[in-house]
């Protein structure tokens, strides 16, 4: 069985010590799926305008955030690297004309290990990380996702790191802007539900509110990487209700393709 790619809501760096709603039910995925070769995580917080893979043998945790409680930057996520594979990745972005950088220095931002701390609590899976495109279309980080779907049937868990709503101006806004990143996230697994995947790549237009659950795009681009990554199997998706962080961070994360029994799956 291939493996699904994930789309995660990582919340905001505190979710490393406040577990809440998501964690446990990460921890219990991450029991529940085959042990994976490696994961293989995007997420907005490393940007490139060329793609960059991270190399190295044992990646440093990077603690990319100021102003939070002093144990958020006592923790270590020590899981592996892994360089033979990321070669791999490498020559598969490059045999679809997509130029890479190996970047053998380059240590594991809050989106990438905040997630993983919940998912593979023990770090004994590799986890290798691939940047962000700065700046793209949706339809591009879709391609990217499909480029890199064959990894899923060679052991390697395909995961976009981001926020399904992620609007920080409207902290401490209340029902009002609780309800707007509610309504949103709903439509995201409407559209989901229904294969509605057009409506999905034009959510700027399509989708309520979008403007206000995202007023940038990066935090919700991963969306796409991990849709792209299930390739056909994309619809047979299956919703973890996260809940809601500070009224704004929608938590709620998907599972494509193959899945436990367990989880819900769209309609």
């Amino acid at each position: 069985m291939s493996l699904p790619s994930l789309f995660v809501s990582h919340g905001a760096p505190t979710f490393a010590l406040a577990p809440g709603k998501l964690g446990p039910q990460l921890a219990a995925l991450g029991r529940t799926l085959p042990t994976p070769r490696a994961v293989l995580v995007m997420s907005p917080h490393w940007m490139s305008r060329r793609l960059q893979l991270g190399s190295a043998a044992a990646p440093r945790t990077v603690h990319d955030f100021s102003g939070f409680p002093a144990p958020l930057y006592e923790i270590d996520y020590p899981a592996p690297g892994a360089p033979d594979i990321a070669v791999a990745i490498a020559a598969l972005l490059e045999r679809h004309d997509m130029a890479v950088e190996i970047n053998p220095l380059q240590g594991r931002d809050h989106g990438a290990w905040v997630p993983m701390l919940h998912l593979y609590p023990r770090a004994e899976v590799p986890v290798i990380q691939l940047s962000q495109p700065a700046a793209p279309l949706p339809s591009a980080l879709f391609e990217l996702g499909q480029v890199l779907a064959p990894l899923r049937d060679q052991g390697v868990l395909i995961v976009g790191s981001g926020s399904l709503t992620h609007n920080l101006r409207e902290l401490g806004g209340g029902a009002q802007a609780s309800s707007v990143a509610r309504k949103f996230a709903d439509w995201v697994w409407q559209q989901i539900g229904d294969g509605n995947l057009d409506a999905l790549l034009n959510y700027r237009s399509a989708a309520p509110a979008a403007s206000l659950a995202h007023p940038s795009d990066e935090h919700f681009l991963p969306l796409f990487f991990a849709i792209g990554a299930a390739r056909s199997e994309w619809a047979k998706a299956a919703r973890i209700e996260g809940g809601m962080d500070y009224e704004v961070l929608a938590m709620d994360s998907f599972v494509f393709g193959e899945m436990p029994a367990k989880l819900s799956r769209a309609a």
